[in-house]
């Protein structure tokens, strides 16, 4: 470690090589919001809401399949209520109407009744313009990780302690 220290430019090297994976990660999530149509291609279940369908910890991958076709009843979609960052994973009940005029009706597979509760104030429906994407696949448990980190903050903390050790500790 004390030689890492001492060579400027071994250390300069390592931060750059920690700086490139954080900007890979970004260019990849970029990518991927650019390929899907979506702002957030990738979304975590953060509640029981869709059991069976989807657990609590799933990974979701969207696809805003809406330019090539209309959002069906039955599909799985991932919307955004205005005035609040927390996507929610829903099935799509009822819809009235096609194209960005459509009004749209959603409801958790586990929940007794619809989301009308759940949308912002005044509004009865959904918009087009509500929709992140629909669920065209996933991976079982895996944002886990994610619940993890925003349940408990101080770990955020602990991982990039962490990798900033790996960062300096890393030899070439």
């Amino acid at each position: 470690m004390l030689s890492a220290l001492q060579n400027p430019r071994q250390a300069a090297a390592q931060l750059l090589n920690f700086g490139l994976i954080l900007s890979t990660a970004f260019m990849m999530w970029k990518g991927l919001s650019v390929i899907a149509d979506s702002p957030s291609p990738i979304v975590v279940v953060l509640s029981g809401s869709m059991e069976p369908a989807f657990q609590r910890g799933d990974l979701l991958f969207l696809w805003n399949r809406n330019f090539f076709e209309e959002t069906k009843v039955g599909e799985i979609v991932v919307y955004n209520v205005k005035g609040k960052d927390i996507p929610i994973v829903h099935r799509l009940v009822r819809k009235f109407g096609t194209g960005d005029e459509a009004k749209i009706l959603t409801k958790g597979d586990n929940n007794l009744a619809d989301d009308t509760e759940l949308y912002a104030r005044g509004q009865d429906y959904l918009e087009r313009k509500d929709i992140i994407g629909s669920v065209v696949g996933y991976i079982p448990f895996v944002g886990y990780v994610t619940i993890m980190l925003s349940e408990h903050p101080w770990l955020k903390t602990v991982m990039l302690g962490i990798m900033g050790l790996v960062v300096v500790l890393q030899r070439e």
